[in-house]
C-alpha cells in the first residue's frame, strides 16, 4: 500500500464538463442542498417530536442518515473537482469515498431489511409487537447495520489496498471497487470473489424483503385497519426498496458490462444510487406517512406564523 499513497487517479468521465463547468457546479450544489435540507428535515421532525420515537421511525431517520452520508460521498468530492477545474483524485481520496461509497450501499441494505422486520411484526404480529420490538432490540438492530456494513467495507477495502495499478485513468466520475480493479495488474481473484459473495448476501436480503412482503399483503388482506396500516407505512418501505435496488443494479451492470459509448449519459445514470435514493426517500415517507406529514407542516406553521394567519 505505500507504494500507491503517491498515486493520483484520473477521473475521465469529468471531461465533458470541463466547457460548462459552472452550470455544473451549481447543479450539482443545488442538488446537495436539496438532499441535505429534505433528510434533516425529517430527522430532526421525528427527533424534535416525543411521539415519533416509535422504532420504524427510528429506522427510518437512520434509512435518511446513511443516505446523507452517500450523497456526500459522492458530491462533495464532485463540487470540489468542478470548482479546481482539476479531474484528479489521490489514492487515499479514492479509497475514502469508497469507504464511505459502501457504508451507505451494505448500511442501506441492511437498514431496509430491518425495516421489512419491523413492519413484518408490526402487522403480522401486532399483539406482540412492543414486546418484541423493545427499546434494546431497536438499538441492537441498529448497531449489527452498522458493525456488519462497517465489515463488509473494511474487508473490500483491505483487499483493494494490497493491489498494485498499472493504470491511473479511471472511466467514471467517482471511485468504485470494480473501477479501481479493472486499473489493477495484480492478481484479483479475492477481489472478484469477495464481490461475488458481497452481491449474493445482498440479493439474499432483497429476497427476505419481498418474501416478508408477501406474508404482509395476506396479512393486510384480512380487514381494513390492516389494509391501510401496510399502504400508510410498507409502501413508501417497498418503494425505497425498490428505487435503490434499480440504482445499484444499473450501475452493477454498466461498471462491468457498459460500453463507451454515450459516456457521459452513462456516467450520469450510474451516480444515481447515490443522488437519487437519498433525495427520493425522506420525500417517499414525508408524503406517506401520516405523522410525519403533519409534524412537519406543524413545525413549519409554527416556523413561519405570519404566513400562517396571513391565510
Amino acid at each position: 500500500m505505500n507504494e500507491n499513497v503517491n498515486i493520483v487517479f484520473v477521473l475521465q468521465g469529468l471531461n465533458d464538463s470541463v466547457t460548462n463547468r459552472q452550470i455544473y457546479f451549481a447543479i450539482a450544489l443545488m442538488s446537495y442542498l436539496v438532499t441535505i435540507l429534505v433528510n434533516l428535515t425529517l430527522i430532526l421532525t421525528v427527533c424534535l417530536d416525543k411521539a415519533l420515537h416509535q422504532p420504524m421511525y427510528i429506522f427510518m431517520c437512520n434509512l435518511c442518515f446513511t443516505g446523507l452520508c452517500g450523497a456526500s460521498s459522492f458530491y462533495l468530492k464532485l463540487l470540489l473537482v468542478l470548482l479546481a477545474g482539476t479531474h484528479l483524485i489521490t489514492y487515499t481520496g479514492c479509497l475514502t469515498q469508497m469507504f464511505f461509497t459502501y457504508i451507505y450501499t451494505f448500511c442501506k441494505f441492511t437498514s431496509l431489511t430491518v425495516m421489512a422486520y419491523d413492519r413484518y411484526l408490526a402487522i403480522c404480529q401486532p399483539l406482540r409487537y412492543w414486546a418484541l420490538m423493545t427499546g434494546k432490540k431497536v438499538a441492537l438492530l441498529l448497531l449489527l447495520t452498522w458493525c456488519l456494513s462497517l465489515l463488509e467495507t473494511t474487508v473490500g477495502i483491505l483487499l483493494i489496498s494490497r493491489l498494485s495499478f498499472c493504470s491511473h485513468r479511471m472511466s467514471r466520475i467517482f471511485c468504485t471497487s470494480w473501477e479501481v480493479v479493472k486499473l489493477s495488474c495484480s492478481d484479483t481473484t479475492a477481489n472478484n470473489l469477495y464481490g461475488m459473495m458481497i452481491i449474493i448476501l445482498h440479493t439474499l436480503q432483497i429476497i427476505i424483503v419481498l418474501v416478508s412482503y408477501m406474508h404482509l399483503i395476506r396479512s393486510a388482506a384480512r380487514s381494513q385497519t390492516d389494509r391501510r396500516k401496510f399502504v400508510q407505512t410498507c409502501s413508501p418501505h417497498l418503494a425505497s426498496l425498490l428505487v435503490f435496488s434499480i440504482s445499484v443494479l444499473f450501475d452493477t451492470l454498466y461498471s462491468r458490462y457498459g460500453s463507451s459509448s454515450m459516456a457521459a449519459l452513462q456516467n450520469a445514470l450510474s451516480a444515481e444510487f447515490l443522488v437519487v435514493p437519498p433525495i427520493v426517500n425522506p420525500i417517499i415517507y414525508g408524503m406517506n406517512l401520516r405523522h410525519i406529514r403533519i409534524r412537519i407542516r406543524l413545525w413549519f406553521t409554527t416556523v413561519n406564523p405570519q404566513r400562517s394567519s396571513s391565510k
